[in-house]
């Protein structure tokens, strides 16, 4: 009986034990040189080819941006009263994916989350990139977009002032404070792995390029020391990015008196949008990373799981902003709030709105078990069904709120032109070219903060008992 409840005891514990966060007990030299060799070899043919077939469509929206400054805001689908449609569809959807890299940065470094260590450079480049896809629609939508310097709050011959009570201006203020921190940000962690490049390049010119990205780094006491602060710091300030940003692009249809946007869910349920998407996107460029690169070590199972459950997790957020908005829409007794609700479920655009609660709220339902959670088959479409629906998300909130307005005489639909389609293709192929050169310059995975995790680098404690940074580890002589 003793030897039975023992067994159940040591099984249990055994259970309780967390895995690896880098398995088959990988050395940190081996770590070292399997990341830095993606980007010292030459690169291979599947690289070349994603890269020109990304590049091409890039050259397609290149075009189409092109196409519509020459000629005018009437070549996309835009009527009265859609005056917004895929333009703001596509800036929303594009701001939301870059939310996950701040998060997974920032707010997990500061809660000590150390799975973050294998992700959060992918993640981070990926906020970049997409901010730079976002940028490009609320640039080219105004129409006049040589005259869009106007939007800086900078004394002009005109005396033409910007209207600071406008959420449009706001947006220009969060996106670039979010894009610059985002940058600094991605670039600290950075050092240290470029110095790494830089002693590892076997040519002048690369040992030159990495030198100077490298800043000088050494990795003294002094050096490590202020990293840690700089890197706390931008971690901090990162930190409310994640909800003022997407709070921010919210009040564009929050503070307007539209049925349908005017309502105060729309700042957390953005947010949580916002997150709930941008994992996912995480996880659809990461997993052909990881099986493409090897690197199934240091992006485990585990990582993946941890992704899914805060997928799971933001999804059903967003499921129950779906339900209040109903509720409140009945509850508020106002029949124009109540008949734009209606009209999103039962209207002509009900194949949006139902593609999207699949997408958002069904399909995500699926990683409540351990084993989709774990199949990166099944991850991988859940994912690319969540990113579907995120599209769809803003898509509905846009055009279903517009297209009926008060008046039955001024009722119109909205169908996208091929200047419309093309524009947002081809963003995807900025986004992924701009990937595919990340990958192949720089490491993908911060090499210093994933030694850090080792066992033999003890995070946990020190020898005095005391938690420990991971940088601090290194520092004391565990390279």
């Amino acid at each position: 009986m003793a030897d039975a409840i023992m067994q159940s005891r040591e099984a249990a514990a055994e259970r309780l034990k967390r895995a690896p966060l880098v398995t088959n007990n990988r050395s940190m030299s081996w770590i070292t040189n399997h990341v830095a060799s993606c980007t010292e070899k030459a690169a291979p043919t599947w690289w070349w080819i994603a890269f020109t077939l990304s590049s091409s469509l890039a050259l397609v929206s290149v075009f189409c941006i092109g196409y519509l400054i020459s000629t005018g805001v009437g070549v996309w689908g835009l009527n009265h009263p859609v005056g917004w449609a895929w333009d703001i569809t596509n800036f929303v959807f594009w701001i939301g994916i870059g939310h996950a890299g701040t998060l997974i940065s920032a707010i997990l470094f500061l809660t000590r989350q150390k799975w973050r260590t294998s992700i959060n450079r992918a993640a981070e480049a990926m906020t970049l990139f997409a901010v730079v896809c976002a940028g490009i629609f609320p640039a080219v939508h105004v129409g006049r977009i040589w005259m869009v310097w106007f939007l800086a709050p900078v004394p002009n011959s005109n005396a033409i002032w910007q209207n600071f009570r406008s959420p449009l201006l706001w947006d220009v203020f969060a996106v670039s404070t979010y894009f610059t921190v985002s940058v600094l940000f991605w670039y600290t962690g950075l050092v240290p792995d470029l110095a790494t490049l830089r002693d590892r390049a076997t040519s002048k010119l690369r040992k030159f390029f990495y030198g100077i990205a490298a800043l000088g780094w050494r990795g003294g006491n002094r050096q490590w020391k202020h990293y840690e602060m700089a890197y706390l710091i931008l971690a901090g300030l990162s930190t409310p990015l994640v909800l003022s940003v997407h709070s921010v692009v919210s009040f564009d249809f929050a503070t307007s008196v539209i049925p349908g946007w005017h309502t105060t869910i729309f700042p957390p349920y953005f947010v949580a949008g916002a997150i709930f998407g941008g994992f996912a996107m995480v996880l659809t460029i990461m997993l052909p990373a990881r099986a493409i690169f090897g690197l199934h070590d240091l992006i485990t199972d585990d990582h993946v799981d941890k992704m899914c459950k805060i997928i799971l997790l933001t999804g059903s957020i967003v499921g129950y902003a779906y339900a209040m908005e109903f509720f409140i829409a009945w509850y508020g007794g106002n029949m124009y709030e109540q008949y734009a609700f209606i009209n999103r479920a039962t209207g002509p655009y009900w194949w949006a709105y139902w593609t999207m609660i699949f997408c958002n709220v069904v399909a995500p339902q699926l990683f409540w078990f351990r084993f989709f959670r774990r199949h990166v088959l099944w991850v991988f479409i859940v994912c690319m069904f969540v990113n579907t629906g995120m599209w769809f998300e803003r898509f509905v909130i846009i055009v279903t709120s517009l297209h009926r307005d008060f008046l039955p005489s001024s009722w119109n639909m909205f169908y996208p032109t091929w200047v419309d389609i093309w524009t947002f293709v081809g963003t995807f192929g900025i986004f992924l070219a701009l990937f595919l050169l990340f990958i192949r310059w720089l490491p993908m995975i911060c090499i210093f903060e994933v030694k850090a995790v080792l066992p033999e680098a003890d995070p946990h404690h020190g020898h005095d008992g005391h938690d420990r940074e991971p940088a601090a580890a290194l520092k004391e002589g565990v390279h």
